[in-house]
């Protein structure tokens, strides 16, 4: 927490630097001041609610406090960190290990600054990883009352981040630990799943009773589809400096304006019928470019697979060690996911890897988004993938009768 809020000195506890805090800000503001979520916070969608009801919270319902927030996030941070190490403790047994892991992912570069400004994957982030440590508890012990909190906190993660929906399938894991019986395992995994259906149903009432259709979390899904797979972002790979970054910003926010204008001209203002409009729009850009298409599926690899950040906005004196830190972390983590001890962890590790990236790839990639779901894996796994590399280095070391 120290790191975070050290860092969040540097750049000011006032200070707004992330694109999305004034949407999350007014959200939060309208939420205290009338009690009501608003019906649209940008781009003619409404934002997840999860951050902004936290907002209120921790600002004690002036989310005026920027300052306050931003310590919530770094609070948010550290406890993310310790959540992490408690994991790595379950799945590898070693207390030496869980102490680096959490060293580690308090060291992120990712992590703390996400924790110095107003945004909400600190929030997601502790969400997340506390839902996969009770799930992990779930099977170990077996418990159904750890199953229902690993779901509501998988629950409360999606109405975080909805692109969360995507793992709601893993909670069904328990199902395939054999050191249960087939009943009690069936248990556990009905547990897990009432706890996120109960954490998100309130909110999908919600949306019920205000739209007339069922939207489990927001309205953004057809927002999102579009301006990830129109000509515009097809052509961020031709961005070379800030300002034509700046530039092209502009444009997108434009062209997002455009679009809900025709919509709402058009008459397609449901929920419902705006996402099957921006569906269509975007399919209709892609077929009549199939060049354009190829390359923007290239684009969005690139950008979430590439270990370092963008070049445009950090020097290299921070691009090349966050280079180094990331790319050692995904070559450890190869004969750390390989030679895990356990099995079942390690393919529900990998499942979450594939189904994060193709859960973005369909909409918006940012590098930013890989963080929460990659990381803390690659934490976890490059960690002990490095301890299992040195232990057989130092096993086929030739001793001093081999010299």
């Amino acid at each position: 927490m120290a790191v975070r809020l050290l860092t969040t000195a540097h750049f000011g506890f006032s200070t707004l630097r992330f694109g999305d805090a004034q949407a999350y800000l007014r959200a939060a503001k309208a939420l205290a001041q009338t009690g009501r979520y608003p019906l649209q916070t940008d781009y003619g969608s409404f934002r997840a609610p999860g951050y902004p009801v936290f907002l209120v919270a921790a600002t004690l319902g002036d989310p005026g406090r920027v300052a306050l927030a931003k310590v919530a996030n770094a609070l948010l941070g550290g406890l993310a960190a310790l959540v992490l190490a408690g994991i790595s403790a379950r799945l590898f047994r070693m207390q030496s290990l869980a102490a680096l892991t959490g060293l580690t992912a308090a060291l992120d570069p990712s992590f703390i600054l996400s924790a110095t400004d107003v945004q909400s994957e600190p929030l997601f982030l502790l969400l997340l990883l506390t839902s996969a440590f009770l799930l992990i508890v779930c099977t170990d012990r077996p418990s159904s009352n750890a199953g229902i909190l690993a779901g509501a906190a998988l629950g409360l993660a999606s109405l975080t981040r909805p692109s969360a929906l995507v793992l709601s399938p893993l909670l069904a894991a328990p199902l395939l630990d054999r050191r249960s019986p087939l009943r009690v395992r069936g248990h556990l995994v009905a547990s897990a799943v009432a706890g996120f259906v109960l954490a998100l149903t309130p909110w999908t009432i919600r949306n019920l009773r205000v739209y007339g259709e069922v939207l489990p979390v927001n309205d953004f899904a057809g927002v999102a589809f579009y301006l990830g797979n129109s000509d515009l972002m097809a052509r961020f790979g031709e961005v070379r400096t800030a300002d034509q970054y700046r530039a092209w910003l502009g444009e997108l926010r434009r062209l997002a304006e455009q679009k809900e204008s025709e919509l709402k001209a058009a008459g397609d203002g449901s929920p419902s019928r705006r996402l099957r409009a921006y569906v269509r729009s975007a399919f209709d850009e892609r077929r009549a470019s199939p060049e354009a298409t190829r390359r923007l599926v290239e684009l969005k690899l690139r950008e979430w697979l590439r270990p370092y950040p963008n070049p445009l906005f950090w020097p290299a004196w921070i691009t090349l060690p966050v280079a180094l830190f990331y790319a050692s972390l995904f070559l450890a983590a190869i004969p750390g996911l390989v030679n895990a001890p356990r099995r079942g962890a390690a393919l529900f590790s990998g499942a979450v890897l594939v189904l994060s990236m193709f859960a973005h790839l369909l909409f918006i990639v940012v590098w930013r988004y890989r963080a929460p779901y990659w990381d803390p894996i690659l934490i976890l796994f490059g960690l002990f993938g490095a301890a299992w590399l040195a232990s057989r280095f130092q096993l086929h070391r030739p001793g001093p009768a081999g010299r």
